[in-house]
């Protein structure tokens, strides 16, 4: 994944983060500016994550967390290439993504 145009991912203690533009409590957000020169950012709510941990084991609470970051990237893909942020298929790339990514965790490691 390319990224020609920073954005900063900032992780959260909250448990759900207030969605800036609906208002709803939610546990990731990406802010997509109108511009291309304004800087878009992430927030992720990791409050759960020790509750995640009880409740699903380590390995599945770190792929919850990487899942929100990955669905929030694709936003971020959908956003430098003016298209309209779309759920289904941030939820399916995301998930992808992760799945890539955990795949391929031994060879990235071995560098």
């Amino acid at each position: 994944m390319e990224f020609p145009i920073r954005v900063v991912i900032y992780l959260k203690k909250d448990y759900q983060i207030k969605n800036r533009t609906t208002k709803e409590m939610v546990t990731a957000t990406f802010f997509a500016p109108y511009e291309k020169d304004v800087e878009p950012y992430i927030r992720i709510a990791t409050g759960d994550y020790t509750n995640l941990i009880r409740e699903r084991g380590k390995i599945d609470a770190l792929y919850a967390m990487l899942d929100s970051i990955a669905h929030e990237l694709c936003h971020y893909q959908q956003w430098l290439e003016d298209k309209k942020l779309e759920e289904e298929e941030a939820e399916e790339k995301g998930s992808q993504l992760v799945d890539e990514y955990a795949e391929n965790i031994d060879s990235i490691l071995d560098f």
